[in-house]
């Protein structure tokens, strides 16, 4: 099982995957020189829109993103608990501040992780780690033994998914999947990591016996183009970084981290 037969046939799958990795770049810059809810929040809107008109909207409340739309709240709130405290104190605990400043901090936290990792996320769905490794080697001439060690991480990572069931109904056949769901999940997770460790050794040392390690130039069986569409994709992905900006700046909510 790799990553692309995780939801086969999606919209822009054919668009090379280094102009998605390029498309995502504009708006994460932006969003890191910027700490405000204006600029994410019209990033956010943003995407849902671009998203929802290629086809690929249901990918946005897929159980793929739960852990973002889990991990961003929880970040914002650790910086609305433990942020730089300003402005009027409107609770306090111990070590706990919270302020009018800390809950702005953490608004706009909650929304720039959201804004950086959705589409990221979204667009993964839709790339093959195949074409993935033939754009890396044939657009960006990246070299081909870290193209083929990224492919095959890739392809991993699908086999993880299965490992990680597999173990589950291991565990529970067993009767030693009723411990708690802490306790469960640690011993589960720490199986997953030794067999990830001897596979990852397996295949490392299998690949440099069939040659994969070799410095020489190699050939790619598969053409990766790169055209008229892919510069459309990373348009779009400025433009949205522009308007986010351009909004930000214009509302006078533009905060650079720095300042």
């Amino acid at each position: 099982m790799s990553i692309a037969s995780i939801r086969p046939g999606l919209p822009l799958a054919r668009v090379n995957p280094v102009a998605k990795v390029a498309a995502t770049v504009p708006l994460s810059i932006v969003l890191i020189l910027t700490l405000d809810v204006v600029s994410a929040s019209v990033a956010i809107l943003c995407e849902i829109l671009v998203f929802t008109l290629v086809g690929l909207g249901g990918l946005l409340w897929s159980p793929r993103t739960l852990p973002i739309w889990i991990a961003a709240p929880l970040t914002g709130v650790s910086m609305v608990l433990y942020g730089a405290p300003s402005g009027a104190v409107l609770w306090e605990f111990g070590l706990i501040h919270v302020t009018e400043g800390s809950v702005q901090i953490g608004l706009a936290t909650t929304a720039r992780v959201i804004a950086i990792a959705l589409p990221a996320v979204v667009l993964f769905l839709t790339i093959d780690p195949t074409d993935l490794a033939d754009g890396l080697a044939q657009t960006l001439r990246l070299p081909a033994r870290f193209v083929l060690g990224a492919l095959a991480a890739l392809r991993l990572v699908g086999s993880s998914i299965d490992d990680w069931r597999t173990l589950h109904l291991a565990r529970r056949a067993r009767g030693i999947a009723d411990r708690g769901v802490v306790r469960r999940s640690l011993g589960q997770a720490f199986a997953m990591l030794v067999l990830s460790i001897r596979r990852g050794g397996t295949l490392a040392t299998a690949m440099e016996a069939r040659g994969f390690g070799a410095g020489t130039e190699r050939t790619w069986a598969r053409v990766a183009h790169f055209g008229r569409v892919e510069w459309v994709v990373i348009a779009v992905g400025c433009l949205v970084a522009v308007v986010s900006a351009t909004v930000a700046v214009t509302t006078g909510s533009w905060n650079v981290v720095w300042s």
